[in-house]
């Protein structure tokens, strides 16, 4: 009977000394700080303001003074065109004609063209546009010669009326991209030079075709 009066007297400390703990747990307040963070709604840093989206959608989607550059090139063109294979060969000249039109409410336009390359029948299509939101030109370009698309894009210089392109197409060797470029020069109203630039044999850029075109009247 000793004995268990003293075990008796320990259970009771022990239930008494968590009874205590537990309601010291219950008395601690809950940081008001993290209350207001659970219940407040989570604000986004960025207010959107509608009527400044509206006018910026409603902006990309208006012709420019640039897509009237653009509008200006419209027309049939022929011309001769020279490419090379190598920067020492000598070039293969024949003969090539492109049609140009204006598409999608003047933001693009379209142009198709028909010749030979390296003695075989050529095919090809191209966009040319003019980014709003960017501030830049952009061009895509496919043809019968490759299944990979070429996307480029540049800027203006209106003093020396040049439209300078550049971008990647696809390296079928390796698969992987490689770098392109092209320049427009606007000689006259109806008069055009454009020369395209990639990569050669040697990885290092070359010349690999240049073509003057005259637009018919």
């Amino acid at each position: 009977m000793k004995k268990l009066i003293p075990a008796l007297a320990i259970f009771a400390i022990t239930v008494s000394s968590c009874n205590n703990d537990a309601a010291t747990k219950k008395e601690t307040p809950v940081d008001s700080g993290l209350v207001a963070t659970l219940d407040s709604p989570v604000k986004s840093s960025a207010v959107l303001d509608t009527a400044a989206i509206a006018k910026a959608w409603n902006d990309f989607k208006v012709p420019s003074t640039k897509h009237q550059l653009i509008r200006s090139w419209d027309g049939t063109w022929t011309g001769e065109v020279s490419q090379w294979m190598d920067p020492g060969s000598r070039p293969m000249v024949s003969r090539a004609t492109m049609v140009s039109k204006t598409a999608a409410n003047g933001l693009f336009q379209e142009s198709k063209w028909t010749g030979s390359m390296f003695g075989a029948p050529f095919e090809g299509k191209s966009l040319l546009g003019f980014d709003n939101g960017k501030k830049k030109f952009v061009s895509t370009w496919i043809d019968n010669s490759s299944s990979g698309i070429v996307f480029m894009t540049g800027d203006w210089d209106e003093n020396s009326k040049t439209l300078s392109l550049s971008g990647n197409q696809t390296d079928p060797v390796t698969g992987k991209d490689t770098e392109i470029r092209q320049v427009l020069k606007i000689v006259d109203s109806n008069t055009q030079i454009l020369t395209m630039y990639g990569a050669g044999m040697d990885g290092k850029e070359m010349k690999f075709m240049e073509g003057t075109f005259s637009r018919r009247k």
